[in-house]
């Protein structure tokens, strides 16, 4: 990948990021992310598809409720937003082809300013595109997914799709036609929602219904319109349980599954998981990709953290070998991301304010997802991991507990064979040895 730079350097000293081995100890190369290497059939750059995330990347400040900004983005600074556009858009490129990132992510306000006049906005977002379209053919770099902001404005406080008043509605409906005919123009391979604010404060003033259809008729009609338009990737929910609302429809992927299924969306959309959604669901980040997994809809992810002591989304970059690599076992035998690919939903902290901490953050966080994909595959191709687990189910591969699962058993048959076998056997789940098991080819 060709590193581009516009008319002004925005991360001088800091070269193309390269592979180095587990030797190095420089801190701007990689030490396992070597992007050719093959693990499970395919390379490391094929399994990830890495994505820059626009937001936190080029539009994060290190603001939050009890501080202004500190992260002061010279490419932030003219005072025309076209020029603030292309300037972001300059920074972007030579950030994502110096580090080597296949891919990129936006929401539409990410890569233009917002204003409320829709045929302004959409114009300034054809600016964008118009920009930014050699510059993906010059770096080779892909579109990984887009979407639209529905949750930042104050128009969005009761929600977008789920809103009690149809105007705000049919404001969300500009901006996502907006941003899919954005993702169409650049070749996108998947459009997200995310949301942000499609849910409730409280039950006593909200119709959860009608609320509901409502997101499901919005989905409806933007697939529909996408398909229209050509468009053959595909749609993403991404779950989180809240904040900003108290309850978030989209609470975690099980709850987003009985949604698809109910409202006839199941053959357009997959999933899009985020580790610091599903801690905030009270599940593992393993649990939700399982339950993607089950259902055949694990398509994308977002890779971040939480704090176990915050209980909010704090979107710190991952650097937990355990952690990934359950989560990398999971989506191994899952067969991989259909269609997506792992996207850095994570900024570095209020208090990291060099340029180049934006380069040792992304880099360690693909050197862990490496290390993890070479150790999961090892724990799947070299251990008795999967063999511990099938013979604890084994009972129902022949015989009477075969014929349960083919629905050949009635109750009354359960009856009889629960006094025919007598009381089972004590058998252990080795939970202790599995842990111990992931924890000895880590170590």
């Amino acid at each position: 990948m060709a590193v581009l730079l516009g008319e002004k350097e925005y991360f001088p000293g800091i070269g193309e990021i390269k592979y180095e081995g587990p030797e190095s100890m420089n801190p701007l190369a990689f030490r396992w992310y070597d992007e050719n290497r093959v693990v499970a059939g395919k390379t490391l750059k094929e399994h990830f598809k890495f994505g820059m995330a626009y937001w936190h990347t080029l539009s994060g400040d290190g603001s939050d409720p009890f501080g202004s900004a500190t992260h002061l983005h010279p490419w932030d600074q003219a005072a025309d937003p076209i020029q603030r556009l292309k300037d972001k858009a300059d920074a972007a490129f030579e950030f994502l082809t110096k580090l080597g990132l296949p891919y990129f992510c936006f929401h539409d306000v990410d890569v233009a300013d917002y204003t409320p006049n829709v045929e302004e906005f959409e114009a300034r977002l054809q600016a964008w595109v118009d920009y930014v379209k050699p510059k993906m053919e010059q770096s080779g770099a892909k579109l990984l997914w887009g979407t639209a902001n529905l949750f930042s404005h104050v128009r969005y406080m009761n929600g977008a799709a789920t809103n009690p008043d149809f105007a705000v509605l049919a404001h969300g409906g500009a901006q996502v036609k907006a941003a899919i005919d954005a993702t169409i123009a650049l070749g996108g391979e998947n459009y997200v929602f995310w949301g942000g604010r499609e849910g409730y404060m409280t039950l006593l003033n909200t119709d959860m219904k009608r609320e509901q259809e409502h997101l499901a008729r919005f989905l409806h009609v933007a697939k529909d319109y996408a398909r229209s338009k050509g468009f053959k990737g595909t749609f993403f929910i991404e779950p989180k349980p809240m904040e900003p609302t108290k309850h978030q429809y989209d609470y975690d992927a099980a709850t987003v599954i009985g949604f698809l299924r109910q409202y006839g969306l199941m053959d357009d959309f997959k999933l899009n998981l985020e580790v610091n959604h599903a801690t905030l669901a009270g599940h593992t980040f393993a649990h939700e990709l399982q339950v993607a997994v089950d259902a055949g809809l694990l398509g994308s992810i977002d890779a971040n953290r939480g704090d176990y002591q915050n209980g909010w989304d704090t979107d710190q970059f991952p650097n937990d070998i355990y952690e990934l690599t359950e989560s990398l076992l999971v989506i191994l035998e899952g067969g991989g991301l259909q269609g997506g690919g792992v996207n850095f939903d994570a900024k570095r902290r209020r208090n990291s304010t060099d340029p180049a901490d934006l380069f040792y953050a992304h880099i360690g966080a693909m050197d862990v997802f490496a290390k993890a994909m070479i150790i999961a595959d090892q724990i799947l191709t070299s251990s008795e991991y999967k063999q511990i687990r099938a013979d604890r189910y084994a009972s129902f591969d022949s015989g009477k507990g075969k014929e349960f699962e083919n629905g050949t058993l009635g109750l009354a048959d359960l009856r009889d064979l629960a006094i025919e076998l007598g009381e089972p056997e004590v058998r252990s789940g080795r939970q202790e040895y599995l842990e111990n098991l992931i924890n000895r080819y880590i170590l």
